[in-house]
């Protein structure tokens, strides 16, 4: 698939699968915003991704565990840029792996705002710039703990 006219935004792109897609979409020609909370890391990546279409891939510093603060900056990009999304990953890491009965409630309450909160932010940010453009694609993706 040539993705050379399109553009992402892939969150928890610095590692895991997350990297993989970005990685993936990059060679395949689609130009790269990375959302994750660690900044050394995001400008390591971006760094490294292909380019093969001559991309200029950037990132935004966001924490998912802060939804209301990832909406925003997600907002201040797009009016910053005045540029939209064609493709959505949604992605993030957690909850940490082991038995349901000794997981702490907490930890549901963290993955809910993670995984759904923050991916359904995401998607009222971008999807509707994908519908006045008539090209979109949204994924939710979850790691294995």
């Amino acid at each position: 698939m040539d993705l050379r006219s399109r553009r992402a935004l892939v969150g928890g792109s610095t590692q895991g699968i997350g990297r993989a897609v970005a990685e993936e979409l990059a060679q395949r020609g689609a130009t790269l915003t990375l959302v994750a909370r660690n900044e050394a890391a995001l400008r390591e990546v971006a760094a490294a991704l292909p380019t093969p279409a001559q991309q200029k891939h950037d990132f935004i510093v966001a924490d998912f565990s802060q939804p209301a603060t990832l909406a925003q900056q997600v907002r201040e990009y797009l009016e910053q840029t005045s540029t939209g999304f064609d493709i959505l990953v949604n992605n993030t890491g957690g909850p940490a792996g082991g038995p349901i009965l000794d997981a702490p409630v907490e930890a549901f309450r963290a993955a809910f705002e993670q995984h759904l909160v923050c991916n359904h932010l995401l998607a009222q940010a971008l999807v509707p710039g994908m519908r006045q453009r008539h090209w979109g694609v949204s994924s939710t993706l979850s790691a294995p703990p």
